[in-house]
This record gives structure tokens, C-alpha cells and sequence, in this order.
């Protein structure tokens, strides 16, 4: 990947336009990725402490094991499906999301998708930085109880101790991301087998010593049965895809770089349906291990490690599940802004830039203030997601049925009236009154009383009226495909 942003017109290919243009946004020549890399940008999307909890919460849904492994594989594979098809038009085209987003919303309109989408990963950056650093705030307690007068210092709602956990993360997750997209492929290359590493040893030590006839995976305190478990199983495989909804949005930033579709394909179907039921496996077994073993039921792994015998073999856990939050929290939170907000002024803003604007922001947002509110990050967090699945919709719905798959890359670097995607002044204004009434109807679901039980299909319903409205507003699809045919 080019690290350096477009610095004059010099630099600008002919026809492209500064206002849309530096060399991280720009068409890569290369694609040079193969299936590992998208295999192991799956392992670091997944192999992390909230992939851990997320995979154990679903067991305690009061479902029998094969219940919920059947709404596993349901959901992943519907995951994978997804992804293949949001990949298509950033690996067709070499182009990441916020240009992706330039078919549908227009050269300019696409800031709209890409701040909205920037701004998730920025929440979402803070609160994963916040609980890294939380569960090694306890890490440190563990093995240095003197830093404890520490914890009682406090500044803008943190502890000192608590400060000294959030910037460590902050200041590790920085400097992989400071030296760009290749370092970020090489860390997450070897962070989630080395994940997986340690969690088959904490599975082999939590067997050894509660007995594998006390390992139970079903951790539910009531059983369902009939129409009950019915539901809870679509819930469920809802659940599934809510999760992965973030980083499959933005999931083009990084199929741009693999070599072909069929590598694509064959990294999703290892990182995602294979991947996260081996390790929903695992997570599941060692949390249910944590109960015979410890009295109770532990969902932190990293509190798990913690309370091992051998002070290395905690360390090293620790270490383990701290890297791996850093993997997530890099593919899923900061390479996104970087681009998002990179897209709002090229010139300007360059991938570098975009990322730590990002990192910066999620300072300032104090997530840990957030947390003392559990109703206020729900609203917050919950009110951005409305916006995924019309996004998602109105995206596939433009490149598959109004595109027809084509693109018409040097016209997404253009501000020449006329042009394929400059549509009115360079807003899609079907796109725009589409995503409005879909992510309303979201943020409706989500502030009714009435309506909460359909919060966790939010996704869906948003995805599906995005789609279907865009559909109905967008212009005829013959029309683009004469333009696209008259300019290749």
C-alpha cells in the first residue's frame, strides 16, 4: 500500500480531481494478498475477549449445544455470504469502501456513508481500547499489588491506574498502525494463531483440572423448548450477523488488496465458518471449564489467565489476549476511519491522518464515562448501527442491480460534470432518500418500547428497506450501463 498522500497536482493522475484523490485512496496497481491474509484478518476479527464473551453468551441462551451450533453455522455462513458479496466491486476495482461508496452516494455524497461509518469505528475503537485496558488494569493489580494506591487517583472520571492501562493500549495500537497496511497484514498474520495457541492451551489446562466429565456446555439456567427455543434460535443467528455488521461494511478496505475472488472466497470460508466454530468451541469449553475449576463462571479470559498457578503461564496468556485485542481493534476500527476520513478531504486528510484523527477522537469520547451509563452507550451505539444496514443495502442493491457490476474507475476520481457518478453536483440524491426513512425506522425500533423486541433484527430490517428504497429511486440501470460502456 502507498503510505504517502497526494501532495500537489503533480501527483494527480489525468482527469482525477485533489478533492477526491491521494495515493491511499487511489486504485491499487498490485494485489498482491492471498487467502491466508484474508483467513487471518477473520482470525483477528474473531479471536478476541469480546469474540470469547460473545461465543459463551450464546450458549447461555437456554438452548441445548446443538441448537446453538446450528444457529452458528447458520449465521456465519450467512456472514460469509455477505462478505463475498460486499467484496466484489473493492477487490474488482482495487478501491477502498469511502470509493466504493462513490457509485451509489455520488463523488461527494460519499462522505455521508464514510463519516457515518467513521464515526462508528471511533466509538467502537474507545470502548475496545477501554476494556483491553481494563482487563489488564487487573492483569497488573495481579502480579504488582503496590500500583494499587494508583486505582484511587483519579482524572476526568479514570484512574490513574486506569489512564496508564487506556494509553498503553493506545500508544501499542498506534505504532502498528503508524507503519501502515503491511505491517498491519504481518501482525495480524501471526496474532490469530498465536491466539488460537494459547487458547487450546487454556482449554488443555482447564480439562486437566476440573475433569472433562464437569465440562457442560450448556450454560443457560432454564431450558428452552418448542416455539420458545424456536425463537431464541433466530435470535440467535440475528445476533450472528449484528456482530460481524461493523467490520463487513467497511470489509472492502482490505479485499482491495487480494489477488482474485477466488482467494477471497476460499480466506472467508476458513476464517469464518470453520474459524469461529472452532473457536466458539474452544471458548465455550473453557468457560464452562471456569465453573468446576473456579466455583463460578468466569467470561474474561483474561481474568481466567490471570488466576493460573504459574505466574509465566498467566503472563503469557495475558499478553496473548491483549495482542489480540489490539488485531481486532486495528482491522476493525482503525483502518476504517483512516480511510473514512481520509475520503472527506484527500488533500488534506491522508490515511495516516485519518487514523489517528480517529484514535484521538476515541480519547475524547471518554468511553469509560460511557460505561457508567450502561443506557447511554446502549442508545448511542445502538442509534450509529441503524445506519449499517441501509448502508449495507443500499450498497449491494447499487453494484449488483443499478451497476450491473460494472465500474468506471477514473470517473470515481472526478469532479467533471457529466461523469458516471456525478449524478447532482456529486450527491446520488436516491441514495441519500433512501438511507434517511431505513436508518429512522432502525433508530425508531430501537426508542420504542414497543418494538424492542425487534432490536436485534435492526440490521435486517434496515438492510432491506435501504435496498428495496434505493431500488425504487435510483435511476434506470440501462442508462449507467450505456454511460459505463461509452467511457470503457
Amino acid at each position: 500500500m502507498n503510505q504517502h498522500p497526494a501532495q500537489g497536482n503533480h501527483l494527480l493522475p489525468p482527469g482525477y480531481s485533489e478533492r477526491l484523490y491521494n495515493e491511499d485512496l487511489g486504485p491499487l496497481k498490485e494485489q498482491h494478498w492471498n487467502w491466508y491474509n484474508i483467513f487471518a484478518f477473520w482470525m483477528s476479527d474473531v479471536h478476541s475477549v469480546g469474540g470469547y464473551v460473545f461465543s459463551g453468551s450464546l450458549f447461555a441462551l437456554g438452548l441445548a449445544s446443538w441448537q446453538v451450533l446450528t444457529c452458528l453455522l447458520i449465521g456465519i455462513v450467512m456472514v460469509q455470504l455477505l462478505s463475498n458479496l460486499i467484496a466484489k466491486p473493492s477487490q474488482q476495482g482495487g478501491i477502498p469502501y469511502p470509493v466504493v461508496c462513490r457509485m451509489s452516494f455520488g463523488v461527494f455524497g460519499a462522505n455521508i456513508p464514510a463519516v457515518i461509518r467513521g464515526l462508528i469505528a471511533v466509538a467502537w475503537y474507545g470502548i475496545q481500547t477501554f476494556l483491553a485496558s481494563s482487563a489488564l488494569v487487573l492483569v497488573l493489580l495481579r502480579f504488582f499489588p503496590e500500583l494499587a494506591p494508583l486505582s484511587k487517583m483519579s482524572f476526568a472520571g479514570l484512574s490513574a491506574l486506569g489512564w496508564i492501562g487506556f494509553m498503553t493500549m493506545w500508544v501499542l495500537q498506534a505504532l502498528v498502525f503508524w507503519h501502515g497496511m503491511e505491517s498491519i497484514k504481518k501482525f495480524i498474520d501471526w496474532a490469530g494463531p498465536a491466539v488460537y495457541v494459547v487458547m487450546f492451551l487454556l482449554m488443555a489446562w482447564i480439562v486437566w483440572k476440573a475433569g472433562w466429565h464437569k465440562i457442560n456446555f450448556s450454560l443457560g439456567s432454564k431450558q428452552l423448548h418448542g416455539g420458545e427455543a424456536l425463537w431464541q434460535m433466530v435470535v440467535a443467528i440475528a445476533l450472528v450477523v449484528s456482530y460481524f455488521s461493523g467490520p463487513l461494511l467497511n470489509f472492502g478496505d482490505f479485499s482491495r488488496y487480494c489477488r482474485s475472488m477466488n482467494d477471497l472466497k476460499q480466506g472467508n470460508f476458513w476464517g469464518l465458518p470453520i474459524n469461529f466454530l472452532a473457536f466458539s468451541l474452544v471458548s465455550v469449553t473453557v468457560i464452562s471449564g471456569t465453573i468446576p475449576v473456579f466455583g463460578h463462571m468466569i467470561q474474561d479470559p483474561i481474568e481466567t489467565v490471570s488466576k493460573i498457578d504459574s505466574t509465566m503461564a498467566a503472563m503469557l496468556g495475558a499478553f496473548t489476549f491483549v495482542t489480540a485485542t489490539i488485531g481486532i481493534n486495528i482491522v476493525a476500527n482503525f483502518v476504517s476511519p483512516a480511510f473514512d476520513f481520509s475520503n472527506v478531504a484527500p488533500s488534506r486528510i491522508s490515511w495516516r491522518m485519518g487514523g489517528m484523527i480517529a484514535a484521538v477522537g476515541s480519547v475524547f469520547i471518554t468511553p469509560w464515562n460511557l460505561f457508567n451509563s450502561p443506557a447511554t452507550i446502549h442508545y448511542t451505539l445502538d442509534v450509529l448501527a441503524s445506519f449499517i444496514g441501509p448502508l449495507f443495502g443500499i450498497l449491494l442493491v447499487d453494484f449488483f442491480l443499478v451497476q450491473k457490476q460494472k465500474i468506471d474507475v477514473d470517473a470515481l476520481y472526478s469532479e467533471q460534470p457529466g461523469n458516471t457518478y456525478w449524478y447532482e453536483n456529486g450527491y446520488n440524491k436516491a441514495a441519500i432518500k433512501a438511507l434517511a426513512p431505513a436508518a429512522l425506522l432502525g433508530i425508531a425500533i430501537t426508542f420504542t418500547p414497543g418494538l424492542s423486541e425487534f432490536a436485534n433484527f435492526a440490521w435486517f430490517i434496515g438492510c432491506f428497506a435501504g435496498g428495496v428504497l434505493y431500488r425504487m429511486f435510483a435511476r434506470c440501470p440501462e442508462a449507467i450501463s450505456r454511460m459505463v460502456s461509452n467511457r470503457t
